[in-house]
């Protein structure tokens, strides 16, 4: 199932750049329908326009907004969630399986796993099961590794992150999301430890455009594959345009400096 994984891999990555831009729309499970995710049609019409390779959405939101018509886009299901109101909301549990999201048109999967949590160990082992399940099937995963637990005292430092990363990709991922570890430098040796392609995620809304484009641009800087940015994108006043400009930098090597320039209209 190689030459699937291989197919379905770039409709999610591009195949001249060898990078994605991936916005991930599960939020609605965890926080419920915030602001960006009330009309999701809308939403994800925002970010096709702006150039996105692949969105993650939750199964429910694929049979209830499939795009008829527009730009085409690469569909990545979340197999996993939490919400907010648990006792523990680090302990992610499997809500969909890779024969759910195939029939649903998936072009990938994902899954999400917080090393340091209580229940670390059973969202380890799914990740082996939903590995082994994308193998059969031909269907490429995506592993959120991340570090949250009482033994963590910075889900951004590098020795955690290479960690995670290193994870997913022993366990099977086609491609790894962690935290940016504030600086080229620092998230070289990410990269250099993770076999598979590595993006970076968008964490928390930030304060300021730069600091997003920035960020983006000094992961790229490192090595990385690309990004999977939600709340700074479809959150944005202008989430058409930053999508376009992270685009830049991401598929055309632009620097932060003059994507910040497109993003203003200048």
């Amino acid at each position: 199932m190689i030459i699937g994984k291989n197919i379905r891999l770039e409709r999610i990555i591009n195949r001249k750049t060898g990078k994605t831009v991936i916005v991930p729309m599960d939020h609605g499970v965890t926080v419920g329908p915030i602001r960006g995710l009330i009309d999701m049609k809308q939403a994800v019409d925002n970010v096709v326009n702006g150039g996105a390779n692949a969105i993650i959405v939750h199964k429910g939101i694929v049979k209830a907004g499939h795009r008829q018509s527009g730009k085409d886009i690469g569909l990545i299901v979340h197999l996993s969630a939490s919400t907010a109101l648990s006792p523990d909301p680090a302990g992610k549990v499997l809500v969909c399986t890779v024969e759910e999201a195939l029939q649903l048109g998936a072009d990938g999967v994902s899954i999400h796993v917080n090393l340091g949590a209580a229940t670390d160990n059973i969202m380890l082992e799914e990740l082996g099961q939903v590995s082994h399940e994308c193998m059969r099937w031909g269907l490429p995963l995506l592993a959120m590794m991340y570090t949250r637990g009482e033994k963590i005292k910075n889900d951004f430092d590098a020795n955690c992150v290479k960690h995670a990363a290193r994870v997913g990709a022993e366990l099977g991922a086609d491609i790894v999301k962690v935290n940016y570890t504030g600086s080229p430098q620092s998230f070289a040796v990410v990269i250099e430890g993770c076999p598979v392609p590595v993006v970076i995620a968008g964490g928390e809304k930030m304060e300021s455009d730069d600091d997003l484009l920035n960020m983006v641009a000094g992961a790229i800087q490192a090595g990385a594959a690309g990004v999977s940015i939600g709340r700074n994108v479809f959150q944005h006043a202008a989430p058409t345009r930053m999508i376009a400009a992270i685009t830049m930098i991401v598929h055309e090597g632009a620097s932060a400096r003059e994507a910040a320039r497109a993003l203003k209209g200048k």
